[in-house]
């Protein structure tokens, strides 16, 4: 096994790593720019820094993110 260049990759490794990447990266902008919206700094740092493959951002978005509501004034 020659592990001194890419030669050694498959094609469907580099598609499987790059729809991955793809993934990964979509939920974690949404779940980062709601932790920010929301100024849920205990999730921002974690979410920016552990890579999870989505799985981590998935949860927040849909278990832990509130919208906020807006308050009318009368």
């Amino acid at each position: 096994m020659n592990l001194t260049g890419l030669s050694s990759v498959s094609g469907e490794f580099l598609i499987l790593f790059a729809l991955m990447t793809i993934w990964s990266i979509i939920w974690k902008g949404i779940a980062l720019w709601k932790a920010a919206r929301n100024n849920h700094i205990y999730w921002f740092v974690p979410l920016l820094f552990i890579n999870t493959v989505g799985l981590l951002e998935i949860i927040y978005i849909f278990f832990f993110s509130k919208k906020k509501t807006q308050q009318t004034e009368i």
